[in-house]
């Protein structure tokens, strides 16, 4: 999905710019067409950006009837997003997402769209979490929604403290899994 939003010669001209500003040529050999590929790769790289939390939600709110009750697990999704401090990848990233129906289920591969289009932003890994909670909390028309997302930051591993290996993991809980540390082991394992 490419955003809408994105002005290509604009982002092309930064790019040139930055390539200039730390000291190489756009314009050789090597580098002529980074500016156009740069652009190209931004506007899937980011095209959440142009997309609200309620536009996600209308995308991608197929659900399905079904009268069960038990809570749903989808875990291991692979996901990276940017830092927004530092514009900085975040990486070897791992979402988990969690529900509890109430008369509806949502399509398994959603999910992952879901996610995927929320860290096609400049984000905060915890705003990842609370974004994908809302998506799912409207789609659903249920509050019980559990978000655990690990990853690395290379803000943190390869600049800076460059603590290498070191993991972020953030959890957003609503409804029952707030106040349910059992849930959470069900999800990731022991804490």
């Amino acid at each position: 999905m490419e955003s809408h939003r994105i002005n290509t010669p604009a982002v092309e001209a930064a790019v040139a710019q930055l390539i200039r500003a730390l000291g190489d040529d756009p314009n050789r050999e090597g580098l002529a067409e980074t500016p156009a590929r740069a652009a190209k790769m931004f506007a899937e790289m980011f095209a959440g950006i142009a997309l609200s939390n309620d536009e996600i939600a209308d995308l991608h709110g197929a659900t399905f009837l079904d009268p069960g009750t038990e809570m749903i697990i989808i875990k291991d999704i692979n996901c990276f997003s940017f830092c927004e401090h530092h514009f900085a990848l975040m990486y070897n990233m791992r979402a988990h997402v969690a529900y509890i129906p109430r008369g509806r289920v949502i399509g398994l591969s959603k999910v992952a769209r879901i996610v995927d289009l929320v860290c096609k932003r400049f984000q905060l890994q915890e705003r990842i979490g609370a974004d994908v909670a809302y998506i799912l909390e409207k789609v659903l028309q249920t509050d019980d929604v559990m978000i655990v997302i690990e990853g690395e930051h290379s803000c943190m591993t390869a600049r800076g403290i460059r603590a290498q290996g070191a993991a972020t993991r953030t959890n957003t809980t609503r409804g029952r899994f707030a106040t349910r540390a059992e849930l959470f082991q069900a999800v990731v394992g022991q804490l």
